[in-house]
């Protein structure tokens, strides 16, 4: 998941960089320690503290829990393959929206669009909230609705801090990006430094529990088809893309499966598992009360660095989709003294509060968030996979700086995995009324589309 980045600012940056040299073509600035140093910034992230003890619980045996962070490396690593071959052919800051428009037209573009925005980055943000409002929860609790409160009250501070134009700079984003990566490595090194926790005898509960922890593990690794358009302008050319995104995926991987196997080892498979927040328990163990708020504040942190790039691009969104749509054109006001569009941060905002409310009414509002938003994110990640067979077709002659390589194995195993999870999204899902809730969304983004083409065929007649 992406955390400390600013995602808006890195395409933005892409795109420059796209615009200044030939047409259609990147220009390589960066090395492949940059690279991999951006794509390593991007993908680690709060939801690493979270998702562990879901996945342990899903999977049944620490074996199978184990395997699935390995098969999470391997299939984030073949779908960051894929995404780069679209990215260096189609160069531009609006990413999957101009890869879904050029391969399926304007309709679908609109539909994520609207995803996007009432959904996948909206249900990040409250995601992100929850994540904040466990932790904060461990260390200060505020009720019966402690986590919703706190995901409430980071959405509306957030929310009214981009408003009045106070923006984080990137090196305090890059310093709050070491510090999540110090937590992670702390929580690592206490964890090994403990007694073993207790064995567990749990029995695997079948595949299609294995694909509900694909999920939750896919979901910690994701922000690498951001990772994408940086690596698309290492120099060294095709070798050095591949190598960043071998290097980057590789690292990412082995910080996971210590930092999972040292928490295992810590806590026991079966605290593990009914953890609620994992990095505090561990540094309870270890270091007291005091190890458990100094990691409990630099989670927080982190979860609130993450929540406010998400907001970042999310409200972007909101605006560019204004742009080629008349009837949105709310949203596209672009307020000049704080250089944001403020309209559209508001709307984020109310979707964003709406969905705390609705996770704070389930059973686990991180869950349910997960599940709310993960069937809409994977349709979608698909189409963005199989749009690159689409474009080969279509496009035969379009000059393409990066081929994924045994082409078109690889871009259909991303695709076979696409629909495998958002079967098991749909399927294996706990809360169902998140998924009824996404369906009910995106049936109203259809509505949307439906009643401006209307509007349109009338004011062209």
């Amino acid at each position: 998941m992406s955390t400390t980045f600013d995602r808006d600012e890195a395409r933005a940056e892409v795109a420059s960089r796209f615009t200044s040299g030939a047409p259609g073509a990147p220009v390589p600035t960066l090395s492949v320690f940059d690279a991999v140093m951006i794509t390593v910034g991007i993908v680690i992230g709060a939801g690493i503290f979270e998702t562990p003890s879901l996945v342990a619980g899903i999977a049944g045996t620490p074996a199978m829990m184990l395997a699935a962070w390995v098969l999470g490396g391997v299939l984030s690593l073949i779908g960051a393959l894929t995404y780069a071959e679209l990215a260096t052919t189609y160069p531009s800051a609006g990413g999957d929206y101009t890869f879904l428009t050029r391969a399926y037209g304007k309709d679908v573009s609109f539909l994520f669009a609207w995803a996007r925005s009432t959904v996948i980055c909206t249900g990040s943000i409250a995601l992100l909230g929850f994540i904040l409002g466990d932790y904060l929860t461990r260390l200060h609790g505020l009720g019966a609705y402690s986590s919703a409160i706190y995901a409430g009250l980071a959405v509306v501070l957030l929310t009214t801090v981009n408003l009045i134009g106070l923006r984080s700079s990137s090196r305090m984003q890059n310093a709050l990006t070491l510090l999540e990566i110090g937590g992670l490595l702390l929580v690592a090194v206490a964890g090994m430094t403990l007694e073993p926790g207790p064995a567990s005898a749990a029995a695997m509960e079948g595949a299609g529990a294995f694909g509900l922890a694909m999920v939750f593990v896919l979901l910690t690794f994701g922000g690498w088809n951001e990772a994408a358009y940086v690596s698309a302008e290492v120099r060294g050319g095709h070798r050095s893309v591949v190598r960043t995104l071998v290097v980057s995926i590789g690292i990412i991987t082995l910080a996971y499966l210590i930092f999972v196997g040292a928490v295992l080892h810590g806590l026991g498979f079966e605290q593990l598992k009914a953890s609620t927040a994992i990095g505090v328990d561990v540094m309870e163990r270890a270091l007291g009360p005091v190890g458990a708020q100094i990691i409990g504040v630099a989670v927080a942190i982190a979860a609130l660095t993450s929540m406010n790039s998400t907001m970042l691009v999310g409200a972007r969104s909101n605006y560019s989709v204004a742009q080629d749509w008349k009837t949105l054109r709310f949203m596209g006001r672009w307020q000049g003294e704080t250089q944001a569009p403020a309209v559209g941060f508001v709307v984020q905002a109310a979707i964003a509060l709406g969905l705390v409310v609705f996770g704070a009414l389930e059973r686990d509002g991180f869950r349910t968030m997960v599940e709310f938003t993960a069937p809409v994110f994977w349709f979608f990640f698909m189409l963005s996979g199989i749009a690159l067979l689409v474009l080969r077709w279509r496009d035969p002659e379009r000059p393409r700086p990066f081929r994924v390589p045994l082409y078109p194995v690889l871009p259909l195993i991303f695709i076979a995995m696409c629909a495998y999870l958002l079967y098991s999204s749909i399927m294996y899902a706990q809360s169902k009324n998140a998924g009824y809730v996404a369906l009910v969304v995106m049936i109203s983004g259809a509505a949307v589309l439906l009643a401006m083409r209307l509007r349109d065929s009338r004011s062209r007649a």
